[in-house]
């Protein structure tokens, strides 16, 4: 779900915000999109509720990243029984004129899978920066 529509207290809009400088911290010239997703109604019946959902967008191609746009998603899961809410992990796909060129999760083995993965030195800093951002969302404060 679009990062912006998730936003409903200061901590979830903090760690939100945390998580872009995280990502322009290692990728400086990446612009944040809170809204990556269009607002129609084909679009929002497959969107997940238990993500935060951030585009970020480069100028031109980007070689290293084989793609122009990267598409993030943090993955939440509530427990039912104590109904606490942590972030389980980060899904990442790189995107160009041509669609998806690779994704990346840190859920099931930390590789990068696609027809054009990025180079491996853009890969780490990608990885470093999942390792980073689940640490912030799973940090004390709520998120809901």
């Amino acid at each position: 779900m679009n990062a912006a529509e998730q936003v409903n207290n200061f901590a979830t809009a903090s760690k939100i915000a945390a998580a872009v400088n995280l990502f322009k911290s290692y990728f400086r010239d990446a612009r944040a999109d809170l809204k990556p997703w269009t607002n129609d109604r084909q679009t929002r019946e497959l969107l997940d509720p238990d993500s935060i959902d951030i585009g970020f967008h480069f100028p031109g191609h980007s070689r290293r990243w084989n793609s122009r746009s990267i598409l993030v998603q943090i993955r939440f899961y509530e427990d039912p029984l104590d109904r606490h809410r942590r972030a389980i992990g980060v899904e990442a796909g790189g995107y160009d004129h041509r669609g998806q060129q690779w994704r990346f999760s840190t859920v099931d083995n930390w590789r990068f899978e696609g027809a054009n993965c990025p180079d491996p030195e853009v890969g780490e800093r990608l990885k470093q920066f999942c390792q980073e951002t689940l640490s912030v969302f799973n940090n004390d404060a709520e998120v809901a």
